[in-house]
């Protein structure tokens, strides 16, 4: 979910520098409500970005690499790419996305020079030096690099699904308060803040005026529960769709969140976010685009070693200073 949000805003200028072009995006079909509302096929309002997708249910593949639905699943892929495309960008730099890329049969293969997963690079035909900090700066020189354009990010645009706004306006419907988006989850233990904190949190926004909504994601029902029954009524939980979180953060004035996909979406439709980071590095994944603050003890050092306990420095952060800057965003908002 964040390498897509990280992505779009170079594919979204690329579309805008280039409107005539065929631009096409192979993805998880979990992940297709960030690039098209469901059952939509054409470019528009529930596709804005790109003129169509191809599927690549890769993870999948992984468990049964040598099943015959595995097989036909990769050849479709190919069929649906050759020669349909002059160019393949791989924003992801992982030794997956290179290979996946080499089915189009382009003679022209674009990637980082020094990928997320270095052995990516010699899948690449042409390997383009990537400076900037954020990981949004390095796929827009990336970007740039298909037709030499300079390239300014810009806000992504990100599909209009009806069904999942009609879900939403009946979900809020009658609040007068504004709504603070929680998320406890995250991809690994090691970047996940304790429950009771962000229950704390939570009850520290509703005394200040706002009505807080907890995310559940995939596989997290049972953290959200112990957050929610931690936050003593102050919070309530929702299980959205992808579809209906997008529509749910279009709607919000605040995402408390760490470094997890919430949250890049968050700042992909430019709210406010307060980011709570520990191991991983907020200067080349952290909030870009909107108003943040970010959390991270000086003591945290980068590292992505899935462990599942909460790392030393995350654990440093206490509720009063994420409610502090909070308060602070919500201060700016006003002025």
């Amino acid at each position: 979910m964040g390498d897509i949000l990280h992505a779009l805003p170079a594919v979204t200028a690329l579309r805008r520098e280039h409107p005539a072009w065929e631009i096409g995006w192979m993805v998880e079909p979990r992940w297709q409500a960030l690039l098209a509302a469901p059952g939509c096929t054409v470019p528009g309002p529930g596709m804005p970005v790109v003129d169509r997708l191809h599927f690549a249910a890769s993870k999948e593949w992984r468990k049964r690499p040598l099943h015959p639905e595995t097989l036909r699943a990769i050849l479709g892929l190919r069929a649906g790419l050759r020669e349909r495309y002059d160019v393949v960008l791989d924003l992801q730099g992982a030794i997956r996305s290179a290979v996946l890329g080499t089915l189009a049969g382009c003679r022209r293969r674009i990637g980082e020079d020094a990928p997320r997963e270095r052995q990516a690079r010699w899948l690449f035909t042409e390997r383009v030096y990537a400076g900037g900090a954020h990981v949004i700066e390095q796929d827009m020189e990336l970007a740039a690099a298909v037709a030499g354009d300079l390239l300014e990010p810009v806000a992504p645009e990100l599909p209009m699904d009806p069904a999942a706004e009609a879900w939403c306006d009946a979900l809020l419907a009658g609040a007068e308060q504004p709504v603070a988006l929680i998320n406890p989850g995250a991809g690994w233990g090691a970047k996940r803040w304790p429950t009771e904190r962000y229950a704390a949190v939570a009850r520290g926004l509703t005394q200040r005026g706002l009505r807080v909504m907890v995310n559940t994601g995939p596989g997290e029902e049972a953290l959200t529960a112990a957050m929610i029954a931690a936050a003593g009524g102050a919070a309530t939980g929702v299980t959205p769709t992808l579809s209906q979180l997008i529509a749910l953060t279009r709607r919000i004035q605040l995402c408390v969140a760490g470094d997890t996909g919430p949250l890049h979406l968050a700042c992909a439709l430019r709210k406010p976010v307060v980011g709570i980071y520990g191991p991983t590095d907020p200067s080349r994944n952290g909030p870009f685009g909107t108003r943040f603050r970010v959390l991270r003890s000086p003591m945290s050092q980068r590292d992505h070693t899935r462990r599942p306990e909460p790392e030393a420095g995350l654990l440093t952060i206490q509720p009063e200073e994420v409610l502090s800057a909070a308060e602070e965003l919500r201060q700016e908002e006003s002025q």
